[in-house]
């Protein structure tokens, strides 16, 4: 059985559904933890709800100490997950695990990436292009924002009398529907 860490900063809306993914017992992974860099986020909750062991990240520690790595390797996580992590993931952690942390994007990718593009900062910045469609984008977590190989993208369109809030509603229901499965997918081809 893998062990998953999912970082997230957030309500914790997609942990959850990922956690609840992976409770069947068919699953070959689990999530094992909960990393964040928010005392007091949501996400905590539900790890908590859940019986799932947290992990408070201290910046200092993350970013010019170890990444934490010691502690996902003391836990013997396999593979870490970003659910609305808004860190920059330390290069660190990176070489210890590299091709085994992935993120989800809330917007097509190459477009509408990158630092400060988050939430809805990606559907302002969307619906202010004019674009006629926006979507999801499954990636590989490399040393940029926004940048590692894209493993899954799905798409949905963008109406004429579209506002930020209704686009994040089609944006999370992209992300509930295919991020679990993904990450399925790719745990299945990890040896």
């Amino acid at each position: 059985m893998k062990k998953m860490a999912v970082f997230a900063s957030g309500a914790g809306t997609n942990t959850k559904k990922i956690i609840d993914h992976f409770s069947e017992k068919t699953k070959n992974a689990a999530v094992s933890l909960i990393a964040s860099n928010k005392q007091g986020a949501g996400v905590l909750e539900i790890a908590k709800n859940e019986n799932v062991a947290t992990l408070l990240i201290e910046k200092e520690r993350f970013f010019r100490g170890d990444g934490y790595v010691p502690e996902l390797r003391s836990r013997q996580i396999d593979f870490i997950v970003l659910a609305g992590f808004l860190w920059k993931i330390p290069v660190t952690l990176i070489t210890a695990y590299p091709r085994k942390i992935i993120n989800i994007h809330p917007a097509l990718l190459p477009k509408f990436g990158g630092k400060g593009m988050y939430g809805d900062f990606v559907h302002e910045a969307v619906l202010q292009e004019g674009e006629n469609e926006s979507g999801v984008t499954i990636h590989y977590v490399d040393e940029h924002y926004d940048h590692g190989s894209i493993i899954f993208q799905a798409k949905c369109g963008i109406e004429p009398n579209e506002n930020h809030a209704s686009l994040s509603k089609k944006i999370h229901l992209l992300e509930h529907t295919h991020y679990p499965q993904i990450i399925e997918q790719v745990l299945n081809n990890i040896n």
